[in-house]
This record gives structure tokens, C-alpha cells and sequence, in this order.
């Protein structure tokens, strides 16, 4: 049964025949004849899994070492062509059976009545945090091709167009194709961290500018139609953060000076976008209606005061952008009022929008001047605030190095009652703490310049402090002190990241000891920022491990909170991929604990999840309707708590499962050996992906490697292992003692029935057998039985998941789904096959040809299109 819909599947085609005829003339018959006969084996191979795969391994075994490099090619673009016509079908009319934001309106509504609604809609709070971890593989001149395509599609799918418009649409797409096939895909060189910083304004920019006060309109409309009110003038249920030039863990190439430029930059980026705002604001809002006083306030004495008032926005704008260009290359400033707040932005406008509205211009005052004051209330005067991100133990040494320069003792050899004692003595102390003629250490230094910035910059540029591996309430204390002795004259929110299982669990002890100092409460004003780890936490306890103890710590949280009065935001720093607690934002919220999303979330949107969820602004209007959609229905209708015996259970899974997972990963002497031959974790190095190395230090196995190359390099080898290892043990003791508790949470739970389908759609995405041929060709013979194990692991699994779910295939409830991976797979699965060819012979012979190494890198991104998705 075909259920890819019509149109996506004859977009598919046509950008595969587009593709094919660039091919065909650029490098000939014979080598489209090679391509057409991979696919062809690729597709078999796939359908009938009782078939011979070795013809499709002959095949590419015995390609000509100039053919491999353009086959790669093709099957690399073959599958972002594919990506791109999915993504723009999925964000079209024909697509969208149903406003998901609406329907949850309408549903609420009907329950709930109409006031308990418009109360949760007016006080939605939905901080997104762009990060630029290293999981683009796509250049961004591809990225920018990708959306003419998109483009294209889109007006193909038109029913106006003339037959010569269609031809042109064609004749621009096919254009486009040649231009996508005679540009590399990937970087050579690694972006900086600016350079990441922006890319992320480029998104806000190209997308979301137009995006947010589109949504915003029909938000507005959705409530007048079922709550019979629009939005107030001041609505703003999202706010875009980054960590792009603030993120600093383990990142030596992001310093204080980088984040003083990216600041910099996105205060001048800010301005540039308001600019052209205010421009067109001047040309339209021409009219002389105005009271006395706005003309005396606002218009100086003009016949045309509105236009008059955006003349004087505009230049206090473009002096903005003087004096940041004066900062950024060492000139005199230049004197006068910038715009540094949101506020000398919006009292403006909105003295416009009230005369105009008072005047009876109301279609005028709702029109674009309406969409900048959304654009000002959303962005702000910086775009996308920075946060400040580094690891604890920077702190714990810059302390303790000023301790013992001080004679006061080390510091770090200190027990958590002395150091949260000195350092409430030090934060209540009129006199500084670091003494002038002091020349700490160049990190220590760091730590303190960081600060200083902190403290040079208006505090709407920034917004929290970001502390990875926080263990202790010193930890948090710590970074207060150092911003005190700084000079940071406002209370910077300080928001721990609680990473491992076992600060997961120590969290909340850690938060009540804080919230219980009267110091503390009154920095923190009563409100809080925690943040949940899922990438390291699930990379040090394995999947349901994890996922299991950031629910338990969501849930103390939240009611230690409400046992101190505190208002908590949970920050969830998920990825893109399941094993980093990635996944569908529907079942994410939804599977929340009751009371942890009282109306407001922050969540990071990471790598190239950014591209797919707002990289088009059609794209990025569905996905923040769904954001929000999903927010208001876990504020308004959260799910009960789970029942006692489901909590039993799943906490002795919890336990089979890390015995499991710690025993492979940390303590099988095959495991570290076996990984880093079997996958192309060393090789990921050749991937210009981004400005963070991989490892959070030059030194250490695989403990010290980043969680996203941890997932990366397992799916590529097609393992996918971080997010099942240890699920089949859990599963097995579930089935053998109480299954029928099982199926009841599967059906009941929706926290462990997201965890169930996310599992289900991991291990769907994962081939044995091809894990096993990379086996086959790279690891050596002693560390063969490893694999063997890890793989009747996955079977098992997989098996018990059909078992469970009463089907004879995996995502069998997925189909669409399903159907994509079998589209994908003639072209995914002989870029792993030509990847572990690469792989054996470039280890073989210390080094391979540039163009052989080019094509392995072209495997990866190939791999990564084609499983769609990175780290």
C-alpha cells in the first residue's frame, strides 16, 4: 500500500530525475549506468532480507577508485533532495489536515471554559535556546540552495501558474541542482564560533523575523474565533536565546572576546532588521491624524508626527550601529542615545499604535507597525540574548586559586559545608575580594574577563549562567561570587545543569539547601532555572536509566519549589536524537511530570534541528504552533502521576538496564577497543562540523568524548546503540514478572509510552547486518564476540518491541514513516557499505587518496541525510 502522498512522492522523483540528468551529462553513461545498478542491488538487498547482499558488495567493491567519489555524491544529494521535498510537503496546506494549534484551543475550551484558557494562553512562556553544536553537516551555501529547491517545490505545487511560469520553475530548479552538484558538501575548514553565531542570526533573520509576527496573526485569530478575545499588544509566548559564542564547556575557541563580538553583532544585527522595519513603517504611516499631545510627544510639531517618529527611531537605530562598529574595530565611539533596551524600542511604537488606534486608523495600527512591535516584544534589542555556559570545575580552580593567593587555604580541598560558608560570607561583604595588583592564571583569567564582559554589557544582551556538571550548591554560589567581584551590578539568573545520574538524583537536595539561604531567595527573587541534562546523562546510565531519573528529579523539583515558593522554569538541554532525549515535541510535553510546565519551558534546539524546525518560515510557523499547542495542553491538562506499581517497575527495569549498559561500556575490556575500530569515531575529525572539539579534553577515553560524536559515530555504523543498550534487559524482566503491568503503562503512561515509540523508531532505524560488515572488515578478531553479543542485544529487542506492540513488523504503527526508510534505504545503505570500504582501507594504509578521503567525509553526511539525523 503506497502511503506516501502523491505529491511528495512525484517531488521525490523529479528531483531524482533532475539529479540523475546532471549526472548523466556531467560524468557519463557508464557511471550512471554504476549508480542505477547500485541502487537497484541497494533496493533489493533491502525489500527481501533473505536475499544475497553480496552482489550489492561486489558491485562496490569493484568500482574504480576515480567512480567512487561522484557515486557517493549522488546518493548524498539524492537524500537531502529527499529531506527537502519531505520537508517542505510536511509545511504545506495539503499537508496540514488540521491546526494543531487550534484544535487544542477548541478541545480546552470545551472543557475548561473560556477564561481558565485565555488566562494559560496570556501567560505562555516558551524560551527556546538556538545552540550550534556540531551536528550541521551541511554547508551553509548548501543550506541556502536546499531552500531554493524548497522554493521551487512550493510553487510547483501552485494551481495558478501559467504553463511558461511552470517551465520557469522547472528551468530554475534544474538550475539549482547543477549548482548543488558543483559545490562541495562538505566544509574543509571548521566554522569559528562567530561564524556559528551567525549562522544562528542568519535563521532568525531569513526566517523567523517573518515568522514570528505571522504566527502571531494567526494565533491571534485562533483566539478571537474560540475564546472570542485577540491577544493583548504585548503577547509574546516565545523568546530565542543562544548559546552560539556563549558556550564556553570545554570549548577553548569560544573566549571572552568572542562573546563580547557575538553580543556585539547581534546588537548591530538587531538594529539592521529594525531598520528596514522602520523604513517601510515611514514610507506607509504617512497620515496626519494625531491628537495635540502625540504631535508635542512624538512628531515635533510635523504634519506627518507618525512619520516623524520613526525618523527618530531610525537614527537613534543607525547610531546603534555606529558605535558597535566603533567597538568592534578599536574607533572612538561616537556620543548620543543608542537603543540599548526593548523598552526605548516599544515606547515608541506602541505610542503610535495607541494614537493611530485612537484616531479609528485601525487597520493601519494593526498592520506592519503591529508585526515590529511583536518582532520588539519576541527579539528584543540583541536577537537572541546569550547565555553564559562553563563547567564547574573552572570556578572551583579560579576560587581556589585566589584562596591560596590569598593565604586563606585551598579552596578546592574544602568540604561543602566550608566552602558554601565562605563564600555567603564573601557575597555579604562590602569590601572586593580580589585584590588589584593580582595575575592569576591564564584560565583563572578567562574565567574573570567573562565575568568582566558580563558586567560591561546592558543586562537585555545576556540572559543565564549556565553551569555544566553542577554537583553542589557551591557550585552555584561560586559563580554569584565571581560576578559580585566583577562588577555585574544585576543578579544574573545562575542555573545549574544537572548532567550524571547521580546529580540527577543529588538535585534536588542541592536546590532545597539553596532555596532554604535567605541570600539566595533574595538574588534569585523566588525564581528559578534548572536545567536537566539528557545527552551525558544518558551516555553515563544508558537510555531508560536516565530517562527514568530526570523524571524522578523533575518531579522532587517541582514540589520542593512549591514547598519554598519558588517559581521553577525547567531548562531541558535535549539534541536531536533520541539518545540525547531528541523526538517529537508533542510526546516530549506530554510526557512531562504533572506540574513541571506550569505555563513556561525553556528547551535548547540544537544543530541541524534548527534548519528542520525553522529554517522556512512556512516551517517555522507549524512548528511553533505545535510548541505551543503541546505547552498549553501539559499547563492545562497534565497527566496524573504514574501509579505506585508502574513506578516499581520501571525503577527495577532502571536498575537492569544500567547494569547492563555499565557493564558493556565501562567495565568489558573489549568494549573501548571494539568502538572506536568498529565506528569512524577517530575519523569524525575530518568533518570541519564546528568550533568545538569533540572531547571535553585533549586527553581520556571514551569517558571524555562529547555525547554528540558519541551518538554520531554509532549511527553511522547503523547501531544506534546509546539509545536501547540495556532497554533489552529492562524489557525481558518486565515481561517475565509483570507483564501485564507493562502493557498497562505502554497504554496509560504517556511518559513511557513516548519512551516505548522513541525506542521503537530507534531500533527501526538500525541494521544488524550492516553493523556487522563494518565488524567484518575492521575489528579484529578478539572483539568479534562483542559485537555478536551487542547485536542478538538489538534482535532481542526488536523482537520484544513486535511482541509488545502486537505487530508482525517495527514501526508498523508508523507506516509513513516506514515507507520513508525504504525510500531512503537503496541510497543509505550502499553509502555504509562504501563507508566501511573507506574506512578499512585508509587505516590499512596509514592514509588514502584526497578524493577517497573526500568520499568517506561525503559518507558521513550521506549517512547522517539519510537516517535524518547527526548527534
Amino acid at each position: 500500500m503506497t502511503l506516501i502522498p502523491d505529491t511528495l512522492r512525484s517531488h521525490v522523483r523529479l528531483l531524482g530525475d533532475l539529479l540523475g540528468d546532471t549526472v548523466l551529462e556531467n560524468h557519463g553513461p557508464e557511471l550512471f549506468r554504476k549508480i542505477e545498478e547500485i541502487r537497484l542491488l541497494g533496493k533489493t538487498a533491502y525489500n527481501d532480507r533473505n536475499s544475497d547482499v553480496q552482489p550489492l558488495r561486489t558491485a562496490l567493491a569493484n568500482l574504480e577508485d576515480k567512480d567512487i567519489l561522484p557515486i557517493a555524491r549522488s546518493f548524498n544529494q539524492f537524500l537531502n533532495l529527499a529531506n527537502i521535498a519531505e520537508q517542505t510537503y510536511f509545511s504545506s496546506a495539503e499537508a496540514a489536515q488540521r491546526d494543531v494549534l487550534e484544535e487544542a484551543v477548541e478541545e480546552l475550551t470545551e472543557e475548561l471554559g473560556k477564561d481558565q484558557v485565555s488566562e494559560a494562553l496570556s501567560k505562555m512562556k516558551i524560551e527556546l535556546v538556538l545552540t550550534a553544536h556540531p551536528t550541521e553537516v551541511s554547508r551553509r551555501t548548501l543550506i541556502r540552495k536546499y531552500e531554493k529547491v524548497s522554493n521551487a517545490l512550493r510553487d510547483l505545487g501552485r494551481t495558478d501558474l501559467f504553463p511558461y511560469e511552470v517551465d520557469k520553475v522547472k528551468g530554475q530548479l534544474r538550475t539549482t541542482v547543477d549548482e548543488i552538484w558543483y559545490t562541495d558538501e562538505v566544509r574543509e575548514t571548521r566554522p569559528s564560533a562567530v561564524d556559528e553565531a551567525k549562522w544562528g542570526f542568519a535563521v532568525i533573520e531569513n526566517s523567523l523575523w517573518e515568522a514570528v509576527p505571522d504566527f502571531m496573526r494567526e494565533f491571534d485569530a485562533i483566539a478571537r474565533r474560540k475564546i472570542g478575545q485577540g491577544l493583548p499588544l504585548d503577547a509574546s509566548p516565545f523568546h530565542f536565546y543562544s548559546w552560539m559564542g556563549g558556550d564556553r564547556d570545554g570549548n577553548p575557541n569560544v573566549d571572552h572576546k568572542v562573546t563580547k563580538e557575538v553580543i556585539l553583532l547581534g546588537r548591530w544585527m538587531a538594529a539592521e532588521l529594525y531598520l528596514a522595519d522602520i523604513d517601510e513603517l515611514k514610507t506607509s504611516l504617512s497620515m496626519q491624524s494625531a491628537s495635540d499631545e502625540f504631535r508635542d510627544s512624538w512628531g515635533k510639531g510635523s504634519k506627518t508626527p507618525y512619520r516623524e517618529c520613526m525618523h527618530t527611531i531610525r537614527d537613534r537605530l543607525i547610531l546603534t550601529q555606529s558605535r558597535v562598529h566603533a567597538r568592534l574595530n578599536g574607533l572612538p565611539v561616537p556620543e548620543g542615545r543608542p537603543i540599548l533596551t526593548k523598552q526605548e524600542l516599544l515606547e515608541p511604537l506602541v505610542a503610535c499604535h495607541d494614537e493611530l488606534m485612537a484616531q479609528g486608523l485601525t487597520r493601519v495600527a494593526n498592520g506592519a507597525l503591529l508585526d515590529t512591535i511583536r518582532r520588539v516584544h519576541c527579539f528584543g534589542v540583541n536577537l537572541a540574548p546569550l547565555d553564559i555556559r562553563q563547567d564547574s570545575e573552572r570556578h572551583v580552580k579560579a576560587i581556589d586559586e585566589l584562596t591560596n593567593y590569598l593565604e586563606f587555604g585551598s579552596y578546592e580541598s574544602w568540604d561543602e559545608d566550608a566552602r558554601q560558608a565562605f563564600l555567603y560570607e564573601q557575597l555579604q561583604s562590602k569590601r572586593p575580594l580580589i585584590p588589584r595588583n593580582w595575575t592569576p592564571s591564564a584560565d583563572t583569567q578567562e574565567v574573570l574577563d567573562t565575568c568582566a564582559v558580563i558586567a560591561s554589557e546592558p543586562p537585555e544582551a545576556l540572559s543565564h549562567y549556565i553551569i555544566s556538571m553542577a554537583q553542589q550548591p557551591s557550585d552555584v554560589l561560586s559563580v554569584a561570587l565571581l560576578l559580585k567581584e566583577s562588577g555585574v551590578s544585576w543578579n544574573m539568573p545562575i542555573v545549574p545543569l544537572f548532567e550524571t545520574l547521580d546529580d540527577l538524583d543529588r538535585a534536588p537536595k542541592v536546590m532545597s539547601q539553596l532555596w532554604q539561604n535567605e541570600w539566595y531567595r533574595n538574588y534569585s527573587d523566588n525564581n528559578q532555572t534548572v536545567m536537566i541534562g539528557y545527552s551525558d546523562s544518558a551516555k553515563d546510565a544508558g537510555k531508560i536509566t536516565a530517562t527514568w531519573a530526570q523524571y524522578r528529579a523533575q518531579e522532587s523539583l517541582v514540589e520542593l519549589s512549591h514547598q519554598h515558593d519558588i517559581t521553577l522554569m525547567l531548562f531541558h538541554g535535549r539534541g536531536g536524537t533520541i539518545g540525547r532525549g531528541g523526538g517529537p515535541v508533542e510526546k516530549s510535553m506530554a510526557s512531562q511530570p504533572p506540574g513541571s510546565v506550569p505555563g513556561q519551558i525553556r528547551v535548547t534546539e540544537q544543530g541541524e534541528m534548527i534548519r528542520y524546525k525553522f529554517g522556512q518560515p512556512r516551517v517555522a510557523i507549524r512548528s511553533l504552533a505545535i510548541y505551543l499547542a503541546a505547552t498549553l495542553r501539559a499547563t492545562l491538562q497534565p497527566n496524573p502521576a504514574p501509579k505506585q506499581e508502574w513506578r516499581d517497575l520501571i525503577a527495577a527495569m532502571s536498575d537492569h538496564s544500567l547494569a547492563m549498559y555499565r557493564q558493556v561500556v565501562r567495565e568489558d575490556e573489549r568494549f573501548v577497543p571494539y568502538f572506536r575500530s568498529l565506528t569512524p569515531e577517530q575519523e569524525l575529525g575530518k568533518l570541519a562540523l564546528g568550533s568545538r572539539p569533540a572531547k571535553r579534553k585533549a586527553t581520556g577515553g571514551v569517558e571524555s568524548l562529547r555525547a554528540i560524536p558519541w551518538v554520531f559515530a554509532w549511527m553511522q555504523v547503523r547501531l544506534n546503540l546509546p539509545a536501547w543498550l540495556g532497554a533489552t534487559q529492562a524489557l525481558e524482566h518486565a515481561v517475565k514478572n509483570d507483564v501485564d503491568t507493562l502493557k498497562e503503562m505502554m497504554t496509560e503512561w504517556p511518559f513511557f509510552a513516548a519512551y516505548i515509540d522513541l525506542l521503537e523508531m530507534v531500533v527501526g532505524k538500525a541494521e544488524g547486518s550492516i553493523a556487522a560488515y563494518y565488524e567484518e572488515q575492521l575489528v579484529d578478531e578478539q572483539y568479534k564476540s562483542l559485537g555478536e553479543q551487542l547485536r542478538d542485544d538489538l534482535s532481542r529487542c526488536q523482537a520484544l518491541l513486535n511482541e509488545l506492540k502486537d505487530q508482525q513488523v517495527l514501526l508498523q504503527s508508523d507506516p509513513l514513516l516506514l515507507q520513508s526508510l525504504q525510500v531512503r534505504a537503496p541510497y543509505t545503505d550502499p553509502l555504509n557499505y562504501l563507508q566501511a570500504e573507506l574506512l578499512k582501507r585508509e587505516r590499512k594504509a596509514g592514509q588514502i587518496a584526497p578524493e577517497l578521503e573526500q568520499a568517506l567525509k561525503v559518507t558521513m553526511a550521506g549517512i547522517s541525510a539519510g537516517m535524518r539525523n547527526t548527534g
